[in-house]
């Protein structure tokens, strides 16, 4: 009867052939299958620990030179949790610029995360083929817009959420919280964002009934249309059953439901603008953005060449800075010319004088104390003209503007 024999006892046999019996070890090592001094080396731990000895041991290294510093891996659990939406690409960013080093790679953060259950695995789906990524080249070309649900109450209501950001930066222009999603309400958060970031050239939404009537019995001008027509908007709009269009705004949303809303509550409506708003601030200007090659979507919103040594739009359309205030009349086609730059304010201000601040990369138009337009600089030095149909205007290079009241 043939009895199999564990590993352990085949190595105290093989030991014993040339303990007891006087067996070479050559011979012995040959018949058992393994090398001279793996023979020898069990010999050493069976003469110094007896059979107990003989027994499989880990074969992990005593030491790893590469292995994760266990500070750093703490470190790595905190921000994750911190920030679950935040990937090893996006961990990896963070702690470079936090002045980590060596900064683990991208393959060891995810290993940390599986390690500690802080990643979810689940299978990538394959990017479709048909799909086809465009950018507009500066801030302020184009805004992407939409509302969406899910932010509830602790009393079981839910409020919808307007959102915008600006195509070429990913900036976050628009966050605002509204008990249900009507036009008015819309309206209002489309127009504290152009009040405080400036005029987009387009804006770019889907066919809901608050951004378009185009698809009713009769096609009507609503609200939001009437507003971009009074502001020289382009109003955009998808095609039928095409989300994709929309896309960066619709990523925008998933990073909204899955770093901000996930399993969250709030007291109140007022609780909750105010949490969204800390978060808005967050996005804009510390979280990196992967499509923006882990830069912040302030940076990218700020910093947006026209043309080589030039910038464009600032963060801040309310910032103060140092440049030149010059008066224009607005011509009967909308237009106004301001150092042999040509751009249009829209018909709804023919004929007005109006406000026009200039510094070394941007235009801004104001009417009655309210920004109208935004263009970029394509020219550089003072203006030579400040006076507009002989009119008198001081040049106040540093001064906060004082808005013009007509003539």
């Amino acid at each position: 009867m043939l009895v199999e024999l564990s590993v352990m006892e085949q190595r105290y046999q093989a030991v014993l052939e040339v303990v007891q019996d006087g067996w070479k070890v050559v011979e012995v090592a040959r018949r058992v299958g393994v090398s001279r001094q793996t023979l020898h080396a069990w010999i050493a731990r069976y003469e110094a620990g007896g059979l107990a000895a003989l027994a499989d041991r880990s074969h992990r290294p005593g030491s790893c030179p590469h292995q994760t510093d266990a500070e750093v891996e703490a470190t790595i659990c905190e921000l994750r949790r911190e920030h679950p939406g935040w990937g090893p690409r996006r961990l990896e960013h963070h702690l470079a610029r936090s002045g980590v080093a060596p900064v683990p790679s991208r393959s060891s953060i995810y290993r940390c995360l599986r390690r500690h259950g802080l990643i979810e695995l689940r299978r990538r789906r394959k990017r479709r083929d048909e799909y086809r990524r465009w950018e507009r080249e500066r801030p302020m070309q184009l805004w992407q817009m939409d509302v969406m649900g899910g932010v509830l109450l602790e009393d079981g209501t839910e409020l919808k959420v307007v959102t915008g950001i600006d195509d070429h930066s990913r900036f976050c222009v628009a966050a605002g919280l509204v008990t249900r999603a009507i036009s008015k309400a819309v309206c209002e958060v489309l127009g504290a964002s152009l009040a405080r970031w400036g005029i987009p050239d387009e804006i770019l939404t889907d066919n809901g009934k608050v951004f378009t009537g185009r698809f009713g019995p009769q096609p009507v001008e609503v609200l939001f249309d009437r507003i971009c027509r009074e502001k020289g908007i382009s109003h955009r709009h998808t095609g039928v059953r095409s989300p994709t269009t929309t896309g960066k705004i619709e990523r925008f949303h998933q990073s909204l439901r899955r770093e901000f809303l996930a399993d969250r509550t709030f007291p109140s409506m007022e609780a909750a603008q105010a949490a969204l708003d800390a978060w808005v601030v967050d996005y804009n200007t510390t979280r990196p953005h992967q499509a923006l090659e882990m830069a912040t979507p302030a940076e990218r919103f700020r910093l947006a060449p026209l043309a080589k040594g030039r910038v464009s739009v600032p963060v801040d359309a309310r910032e103060d800075h140092r440049g030149q205030w010059v008066l224009r009349r607005v011509g009967s086609n909308g237009m106004v010319s301001v150092d042999n730059q040509l751009f249009s304010v829209t018909n709804a201000y023919k004929g007005e004088l109006v406000d026009v601040f200039v510094d070394a990369s941007l235009i801004q138009v104001w009417s009655k104390n309210h920004l109208i337009r935004t263009v970029a600089r394509a020219r550089e030095g003072r203006v030579r003209k400040v006076r507009a149909d002989g009119l008198h205007v001081n040049d106040h290079p540093t001064t906060i503007r004082q808005a013009s009241t007509g003539a």
